[in-house]
């Protein structure tokens, strides 16, 4: 339990400067407008959210010493980063493939 609260500090330490940077400066007239608005500060928090999600995984090999048990957890973080990169990477193809497509 304690690890998941310094977690949810730390992304919420890490995520400030970028919820507060992520408010549009321009007035938006358009739906492609708030799409970018939209989608800009998202990209930018999900590459956050997948460094970290690199980084806790390498601590986990790092920190597992050649223990199974522990190395089989730092292999399933990193499967599910790149899963969650994947997955990413996909939504933001689809609304890039849909902006192209009006």
């Amino acid at each position: 339990m304690k690890k998941i609260i310094v977690s949810l500090l730390l992304l919420s330490v890490l995520l400030v400067p970028v919820m507060v940077s992520a408010q549009p400066v321009v007035t938006i007239n358009s739906l492609e407008q708030l799409v970018n608005a939209i989608k800009r500060p998202l990209w930018i928090a999900f590459g956050l959210i997948a460094l970290i999600a690199f980084v806790t995984s390498g601590i986990y090999f790092l920190t597992a010493a050649g223990n199974p048990e522990k190395v089989v957890q730092a292999r399933t973080a990193f499967l599910w980063g790149i899963v969650g990169v994947v997955v990413g990477i996909i939504a933001f193809s689809i609304v890039r493939i849909i902006e192209t497509a009006l």
